[in-house]
């Protein structure tokens, strides 16, 4: 494992966490419909921004910062106030609704000794950073569950961090990232953004009946993993995700750095014009299913997210807030896979991406509707996800841009994570790190056929 520094307990202090509630939120309570999308992925997703005051023009002090990023928290609350309500479990539809009963979001204060500098190099996955999040409490049930949680972060320097968890069934990257925007918006003084949040989920309903008109080999069922009942005890406990926190402590965990030349020599290997994300999941694919399968005659699967805002029809409008990402796969033969020219696999993504129609979304949204179901990373399968496009590193509460923003990241052998290499263009930047875990021995072997480009 890639070393890093160590945050310990004794190194952030951590005031009791405050409950913020939205002075909009509808009376009586109201009840979101939650998508098919949004059912498959039930699970908290941190995220994690780094300010260096040090680099900035500003001489104000960040004295007051955790202050000031409450008070905007309240007045995102108005038309985020959906975000202030809890999960619940309809045992009668067997689903998830959205419960807007403003029973509210965590605000932590906290304090560390350290200065920015003792963190290292944040572009750096490092799984100590938990402590500059406030996690809302794993088994909690759904009724005592915050579906968001903001921890703000001063080091002796002067500088912060503000670490984010949010259940990713309300808000998928992007729609993340709009709220995030909004929240940078009210810290610099310039009020909420303009832009409508829309949040009614119901026209991306399956049909009645369901059509499904494809395999969709992208997804398992839920009861092929474990009953549906079973992620739900009888005190309404939503039970961690196989997909994010399956923890295995065997696994190693590695970056690997494609610098924009080393991307431009596998997007010429692509025999055909290509984006820099299909040359690098297909090369790491290529990679990892030399070091992962044994037999030739098994298929490798790799899996990633497609935006639908602009596919589906009608288009989803501006401002959406749910999920409006799919699973994309390509699959194909171990054998043919690693034998065949980096062009094969390139080709095969391009294929996997061109799959995605409006059709074919709702045909994923009705096989949701009859199946439930999560993507199918199991079997040496794997998920990635291209968390650079994400415009994190963007974010200025008013003292300058985020030096980093990125995911708290744990053990796991199922995601691959393609994150910003932390520069700028003028600084070199523009490369891309892929972030990944693979049990020991295997892990040793993906290191030899990684670097061959």
């Amino acid at each position: 494992m890639d070393a890093y520094p160590i945050i310990t307990d004794q190194d952030v202090v951590k005031q009791e966490p405050e409950v913020l509630v939205s002075p909009s939120n509808p009376t009586p309570h109201e009840t979101i419909f939650l998508s098919n999308i949004d059912q498959a992925v039930a699970f908290p997703v941190e995220t994690l921004f780094f300010f260096d005051v040090s680099l900035t023009k500003y001489t104000s002090s960040t004295m007051d910062i955790h202050e000031r990023v409450k008070r905007a928290v309240e007045m995102l609350l108005v038309p985020y106030y959906f975000m202030a309500g809890r999960l619940n479990f309809n045992k009668e539809t067997r689903r998830l609704d959205l419960l807007c009963n403003n029973a509210g979001v965590l605000f932590v204060t906290a304090n560390s000794r350290l200065v920015l500098k003792d963190l290292g190099n944040l572009s750096l996955p490092n799984s100590t950073f938990h402590h500059f999040i406030q996690r809302p409490g794993l088994y909690k049930s759904l009724a005592d569950k915050a579906l968001f949680t903001i921890q703000v972060t001063r080091f002796s320097c002067g500088s912060f961090s503000i670490g984010f968890v949010t259940n990713h069934c309300m808000l998928d990257g992007t729609s993340a990232g709009d709220m995030f925007e909004s929240l940078a918006s009210i810290c610099r003084g310039e009020g909420l953004k303009a832009n409508v949040v829309y949040n009614d989920r119901t026209f991306l309903k399956a049909r009645n009946p369901p059509i499904v008109k494809y395999p969709h080999r992208e997804y398992v069922k839920i009861r092929e993993i474990s009953s549906l009942a079973s992620l739900f005890t009888a005190a309404g406990q939503l039970s961690p995700s196989p997909l994010v926190f399956s923890n295995k402590f065997n696994c190693i965990q590695k970056v690997f750095s494609f610098s924009p030349e080393m991307i431009n020599t596998l997007k010429g290997k692509a025999e055909s014009s290509c984006t820099s994300f299909e040359a690098i999941v297909a090369h790491v694919w290529r990679a990892r299913s030399k070091a992962v399968f044994d037999n030739l005659e098994e298929f490798s699967t790799v899996l990633f997210a497609v935006d639908i805002r602009s596919i589906i029809s009608p288009n989803l409008p501006d401002g959406f807030a749910g999920n409006a990402v799919i699973t994309a796969f390509a699959t194909e033969k171990v054998g043919d896979l690693v034998k065949k020219p980096l062009s094969f696999g390139v080709r095969k993504m391009k294929e996997g991406r061109e799959r995605v129609t409006d059709d074919y979304i709702r045909s994923v949204i009705d096989w949701l509707e009859v199946h439930r179901g999560i993507p199918a990373t199991q079997n040496g399968n794997f998920y990635v996800s291209a968390w650079w496009k994400l415009p994190f590193n963007e974010l200025d509460v008013g003292f300058g841009k985020a030096i980093h923003g990125g995911p708290v990241l744990s053990a796991n052998d199922e995601f691959v994570l393609l994150l910003s290499d932390g520069k700028s263009l003028e600084n070199g930047g523009g490369g891309i790190n892929v972030w990944m875990g693979l049990e020991e021995e295997k892990m040793k072997k993906f290191m030899v056929h990684i670097l061959e480009i």
